[in-house]
């Protein structure tokens, strides 16, 4: 300033200039840089007003120059700093000062350096050097400042062997120059520190520190900025080595005296609270974090303005904050605040913009957008490549980074390769003992981990151990770290003691370490939960989730996502355990986080979806529309609980609900992420599963299509989650029985896991067993064994002896053996199974109730019924003490139990355990889930059974209905009801309507599963029965031919549905009275069956009973006799003495005494086959009719012929309510009775029951060729012989000869009217039978050429049959 055009003289211009520049230089030790400009610009200015300057005012203005560049480089203001260096180096040029240029040549190396341009930087510092030594100064203080300014480039570089010997330099030289207790040599302590903390030597950097401090204490007092930065150091260091509490100690001293020198407002104490705030979020104390951090933030803000990068780094800090507690929208608003500042100020090149990026990239990564984080990470990557050397640390980072993002995309060998390059950085700039060394082994450990290399992982975490444990000693985060790291390994090897052991030393670490509400606590505790939910300890599963989420809850907001991720891993156990109700509760809990997290509206949105899931229960009417574009729900988090609620849907059967929630998951990925996104495929993946679990397996196929076709756009083809989908539309093929197809996606699978994973992977062993379990349904069991042996080699040489999966195989193996009938064999690999699963879980865990459950099935196969009672009594014992009285598990042995006590013919305490399954399944699952279906279907089986075949329709269509809601109509399940429904009209002798139902059944199968699966021929021997029983023996040959080659191309020569087969052909050939090919068969069958299920089966007994029918029809009743006790004896032992089958028997022996005429022999086993099965079957079953019949047969051979009618009346009853009033079997039975009123003379009482019985005839479900009709055609002859009509005795004898001729041929030669006279078991009349009685009658006309004519047609039928012998032969002769 000039007043008026009075001049100053120099001299005053410069003694005001020196005072001017005294007060800013006073002022810059007590204010801040703000103040101390104002006091630097107004010298300036004068300086600049003078139009002839001196030497003292050059030196002023040099001197202001320096300072103002200090400020500014203070202040990273880069384009200020260099423009007052600039003009320093001039002034110092004009002057020709060597000693002002070579300062400023230091301290533009410093301006480069600070601008990433390190190269140039160390240009001018090796230059200023080579001035000074060529002037001599090699020892002087500016070659050791020199040195010092080069060392800290290559600090920046990560050169750190460099950079110590650049101190060391400078360091020998001050302290020859100045003494060991110089500032200057405590200044070069303190660096030397710094670069020991970079390279994780942290003790011997505090070890430097407290050097430092201790020149500086005796130098300073207590009170100076120096002790208080030197304090910060120390405080770093304790940081890194995770002692926290000394930490935040030394930062609190260091804030104490920065607060007393600068007071409240100076940029030195933002940099305090910004440490502080570094410590608060490595302790997960994200409130305090924010806090200092945003005190921080104030004090940058009004001391450096709004554009200096200090501020841009306390933004990215709070963005980190953020990030952790998953705002991320805030930590993106803070990371572009930051570049914002960045960018413009420090250039597109600079490191910091670079660390940023990293920053974005890593919130991409925690999104699940993996390509904009790749995308982050080579953006940083370049910066990094441009500015630093390509080995420093930084880049070794970035490429860690770069492998975490393919690792978890699945791109293993690509992870591999960044960790490989990182890893070799990190060995040539850090040596081998750094911590990012012990980090690279962590992580290379995770992708040997995931390839099932478990030893490799293992050993890698065992070096990382050593690294730390070195550098940290026993007490350190990291080592906490590793230890969880390897409990993570040891549980997915099974090895759960161990793993449980490894947590408990991370957690005993981390709570010494930390406060007991640290995240990394509550992330061991969220371990060990996974660990007790897999060996089923679920109450101790949900105590760890809690105390987990106990932890979240004091850290984070009550609506962070890692709370909702909390709640949904305890709703998982819920689900697992049925609890349903709850499960539901915590999902809803977590999407009402998510939603009102994620989306920007208000939380009443939320409680309104809430309202949505409970629709979908149908538990409340309340529902809102919400309209959803207006919402903007579209947060990935909330897709991933439409998804877990879509997953309890299908769990409970509702599969509509489910897909719903898959769609509406879908909407927000397709919308967010785009078609072509895995978590976008995850949500097909499941789409697919719920269809093929409804049975609609083309959509489920076109599903996994789509779901192939985005894996082939955004994944290499070797991926394992295209090994994956081919899986599971393997499966899907598997269950439609197309097994060539299903056996080509399995080896594809098999190919890329190969390709990817080591041979010995546990996925390459899954893969052998999905093989294995296609060759067990095809009946190759000897390669499904070897692929489960193939399996059991890998599993066992991975996890040992004693690992679930090694149980699992046995199970697996077990389950063969049980195909193939080797009981045995499969009750010992259950044991195996049992044994090594009690030893891993003990005795009380799920899988182990699962193996008494299959070794249940065992003992129901080898009808061993008490014995599988007992097995499933130990499953439910089990199962009820882990899952409470309300899970579906507990149903499903309530059925299992159910179906024992079918066996056992123990008919009401099968219904008993059906009703309770049923309870449980109605309360806990939707009303129209298969499982409700299934019990029905099963309770259909008891009323079959007893023979209450309306109940039986009627129950079988309840469970179609069902199954019809739930499934497509053309669904497996669907044609499995059909066939039950086929059974009741067949025991109905509906035989047409038992037809239709099977053809049904029959469509269904062969359009969902092909020609040749095994429930196809089931229908097929199905409908070979009916035929059988229509007398279609042609019809039913030809369906049991059908079913024998499907088993015979599917199963082994040797399987019991094989034998099965020849049993029934062996029936149907019986009834055409080809015995010898009748016992042909059973005696196929029976060597079958002696081979697989062994001598005391029911199916051995059966074949039995069927042999002594044969002899029985032969006349051979000792043999028949015989065959019947040996029969007995095996349904005895496995039955007990009160089942159905036994009062079969005792009816079929009863049939021989009453042939043999010991009639009250007869008598006394009838009455013990009628109350055995009166007790079982009550007093209205068709079983019961037929006990009446017989014993009327016996007491009309009495001629207790009053008896014989009551009995046929009993009977008639029964048949009339139970098989309707057109059944053969009620014809025959008023025919019967007609006879016997004829032998007591009531011929009009034998015309009204003739009447009665020829109404049946006329609509008859059999038609009217059916060898039934020819029978009851033969026992009304009967009374028209007794009566005399000869005429309506030979019209009758022609009707029944007709059908006879066209249904079984001319040459049948049962003699079914002798057995008749002995108590007919068989109601087939004959050709031979036929020519006889009309012999009879012709004899009584007097036309004997006629009678011997047709004697000795029927003699020659029975001796063309090889009946030479029977006692019926001998009577014809006698005739003739």
């Amino acid at each position: 300033n000039t007043m008026g055009n009075k001049q100053s003289s120099p001299s005053t211009i410069s003694h005001n200039l020196k005072s001017l520049y005294a007060t800013a230089v006073h002022c810059q030790k007590c204010n801040g840089d703000q103040k101390v400009l104002f006091y630097y610009i107004q010298a300036l200015n004068q300086i600049l007003s003078i139009h002839h300057t001196s030497p003292d005012i050059d030196q002023i203005h040099y001197d202001v120059d320096r300072d103002l560049f200090d400020i500014y480089i203070r202040q990273y203001d880069i384009t200020w700093a260099k423009t007052f260096i600039a003009l320093a180096l001039e002034i110092a040029c004009k002057f020709q000062d060597n000693n002002k240029i070579l300062e400023c040549l230091d301290k533009q190396g410093k301006v480069k350096r600070f601008e990433g341009d390190y190269d140039s930087a160390l240009l001018d510092y090796y230059k200023a050097i080579e001035i000074k030594l060529k002037k001599g100064t090699h020892k002087g203080l500016d070659v050791s400042n020199s040195y010092f300014g080069i060392g800290d480039v290559y600090c920046d570089q990560g050169k750190y062997v460099n950079v110590i010997c650049m101190y060391k330099k400078s360091l020998e030289i001050r302290l020859s120059t100045l003494g060991s207790n110089h500032l200057s040599i405590a200044d070069t302590w303190e660096n030397i520190g710094i670069v020991y903390s970079h390279q994780g030597k942290y003790n011997e950097a505090v070890y430097m520190f407290e050097k430092s401090l201790k020149i500086s204490l005796s130098a300073l007092g207590n009170n100076h900025p120096t002790i208080a930065a030197t304090y910060c150091n120390m405080g770093t260091a304790y940081s890194h080595q995770g002692k926290y509490d000394d930490a935040i100690c030394m930062y609190m001293k260091s804030l104490k005296i920065n607060l007393s020198t600068y007071g409240n407002n100076h940029p030195s104490i933002a940099t305090t609270y910004n440490n502080i705030g570094n410590v608060y979020s490595d302790q997960g104390k994200y409130d305090g974090a924010l806090y200092v951090y945003e005190k921080s933030l104030k004090i940058q803000l009004s001391t450096l303005g709004n554009n200096h990068p200090t501020v841009a780094n306390t933004y990215n800090n709070l963005g980190n904050i953020y990030s952790y507690q998953g705002k991320y929208d805030n930590a993106f608003y803070m990371y572009e605040k930051s570049l914002k500042i960045g960018l413009p100020t420090l250039g597109n090149n600079h490191l910091t913009i670079a660390n940023t990026y990293c920053l974005i990239g890593q919130v991409y990564s925690d999104q699940g957008k993996y390509d904009n984080a790749i995308c982050m990470y080579k953006k940083s990557l370049k910066i990094r490549l441009l500015t630093l050397d390509n080995n420093h640390p930084t880049i070794a980072g970035t490429y860690n980074n770069i492998g975490n993002i393919y690792s978890k995309q699945g791109k293993f060998d690509d992870a591999m390769s960044m960790f490989e390059k990182s890893h070799k950085i990190c060995l040539s700039t850090l040596g081998s003992n750094h911590p990012s060394n012990a980090t690279m082994y962590i992580n290379m450990g995770s992708i040997y981990a995931h390839q099932g290399k478990y030893e490799v992982a293992i050993c890698m975490y065992e070096k990382s151990l050593k690294i730390n444990l070195l550098i940290f000693g026993n007490n350190h985060p990291n080592i906490a770290s590793t230890y969880n790291n390897m409990g993570n390994v040891y549980s997915d090897q099974g090895k759960y003691d161990e793993a449980i052991y490894m947590y408990e030393k991370s957690l005993k670490i981390n709570l010494s370490t930390f406060c007991n509400n640290h995240s990394t606590i509550a992330n061991v505790y969220s371990n060990m939960g996974l660990v007790y939910s897999r060996q089923g300890k679920y109450d101790n599963a949900i105590y760890m989730y809690q105390k987990w989420l106990k932890i979240n809850l004091s850290i984070v907001c009550d609506n962070h996502p890692i709370i909702a991720s909390t709640y949904q891993k305890i709703a998982k156990i819920y689900s697992i355990q049925g609890k349903y109700d709850d499960a539901f509760y915590m999902y809803e809990k977590s999407l009402k986080i998510n939603l009102s997290t994620f989306c920007n509206y208000k939380s009443s949105i939320a409680t309104t979806y809430m309202g949505l899931v409970y629709d979908n229960q149908g538990k409340h009417e309340k529902s809102l529309k919400i309209d959803l574009s207006t919402v903007g729900n579209n947060h990935l988090t909330i897709a991933d609980t439409y998804n877990d609620l879509g997953n309890i849907y299908s769990n409970q059967g509702k599969y509509d609900s489910a897909i719903c929630m898959y769609e509406k998951s879908l909407k927000i990925g397709l919308s967010t992420l785009g078609f072509d996104h895995p978590i976008v495929a995850n949500t097909y993946l499941l789409v697919g599963k719920v269809y093929s679990d409804q049975g609609k397996y083309d959509n489920a196929v076109c599903i996994y299509e789509k779901l192939l076709k985005i894996y082939k756009l955004t994944l290499s083809n070797n991926h394992l989650n295209i090994a994956s989908a081919y899986n599971d539309m393997g499966r899907v093929y598997f269950h439609q029985g197309k097994y060539d197809n299903a056996i080509y996606m399995f080896e594809k699978s098999y190919k890329i896991y190969l390709s990817t994973l080591s041979n010995n992977h546990p996925t390459i062993a899954n893969t052998y067993n999905n093989i294995a379990r296609v060759y067990y349904i095809q009946g190759k069991y000897d390669d499904a064994i070897y692929m489960f042996e193939k399996s059991h080699k890998i599993t066992s040489s991975i996890f040992g002896n004693k690992h679930p999966t090694i149980a699992d195989t046995y199970n697996n193996m077990g389950l063969i053996y049980d195909l193939q009938g080797k009981y045995d064999n499969a009750i010992c690999m259950y044991e195996k199974s049992l044994k090594i699963t009690s030893s891993i879980f003990g005795n009380n865990h799920r899988t182990i109730a699962n193996t008494y459950n299959n070794m249940g099935l065992i003992y129901d196969h080898q009808g061993k019924y008490d014995n599988a009672i007992c097995m499933y009594e130990k499953s439910l014992k089990i199962n009820l003490s882990i899952l409470g009285n309300n899970h579906h598990n507990i149903a499903d042995t309530y059925n299992n139990m159910g179906l024992v006590h079918i066996h056992q013919g123990k008919y009401d305490n099968a219904i008993r355990m059906f009703q309770k399954s049923l309870k449980i399944n109605l309360s806990t699952l939707d009303n129209n889930h298969f499982a409700i279906a299934r019990t029905y279907n099963n309770m259909g089986l008891v009323y079959v059974n007893q023979g209450k075949y309306d109940f039986a329709i009627s129950i079988f269509e309840k469970s179609l209905k069902i199954s019809l809601s739930t499934f497509a109509y053309y669904h497996p399940i669907i044609a499995s009801t059909y066939n039950d429904m086929g059974l009741v009209y067949f025991y109905q002798g509906k035989y047409d309507s038992a037809i239709c139902v099977y053809k049904k059944s029959l469509k269904i199968k062969l359009s969902t599963l092909g020609n040749n699966h095994r429930t196809v021929a089931n229908t097929y021997n199905n409908i070979g029965l009916v035929y059988d029983h229509q007398g279609k023996y042609d019809d039913a040959i030809n369906m049991y031919e059908k079913s024998l080659i499907i088993n015979l191309s599917t199963l082994s020569n040797n399987h019991p549905t094989i034998a099965n087969t020849y049993n029934c052909m062996g029936l149907v050939y019986f009834h055409q009275s080809k015995y010898d090919n009748a016992v042909y068969m059973y005696e196929k069958s029976l060597k079958i069956n002696l081979s697989t299920l062994g001598n005391n089966h029911p199916s051995i007994a059966n074949i039995y009973s069927n042999l002594g029918l044969v002899h029985y029809i032969r006349g051979k009743y000792d043999d028949a006799i015989y065959m019947y006790e040996k029969s007995l004896e095996i349904h005895l032992s496995t039955l007990g003495n009160n089942h159905p089958i036994i009062g079969g028997i005792y009816g079929n022996i009863a049939g021989v005494y009453d042939r043999q005429g010991k009639y009250d022999d007869a008598v006394c086993m009838y009455g013990k086959s009628l109350k055995i099965n009166l007790s079982i079957l009550g007093s209205n079953h068709p079983a019961i009719a037929s006990s009446y019949i017989y014993l009327a047969s016996v007491y009309d051979h009495q001629g207790k012929y009053d008896d014989a009618v009551c009995m046929y009346k009993k009977s008639l009853k029964i048949n009339l309510s139970t098989l309707g009033n057109n059944h053969p079997v009620i014809a025959t039975t008023y025919s019967k009775i007609a006879s016997i009123y004829i032998r007591q003379g009531k011929h009009d009482d034998a015309d009204n029951a003739v009447c009665m019985g020829e109404k049946p005839l006329k609509s008859s479900a059999l038609g009217y060729n059916h060898p039934s009709i020819a029978d009851t055609y033969n026992n009304m002859e009967s009374v028209f012989d007794d009566e005399g009509k000869y005429d309506n005795i030979v019209c009758m004898y022609e009707k029944s000869f007709k059908i006879k001729l066209l249904t079984l041929g001319n040459n049948d030669p049962s003699i079914t009217n002798t057995y008749n006279n002995m108590g007919n078991v068989n109601s087939d009349q004959t050709i031979a039978t036929t020519c006889n009685n009309m012999a009879a009658v012709y004899h009584n006309q007097g036309k004997f050429d006629d009678a011997i004519a047709y004697n000795e047609r029927a003699a020659t039928i029975l001796d063309d049959a090889h009946l030479q012998a029977h006692p019926y032969l001998a009577k014809i002769y006698a005739s003739i």
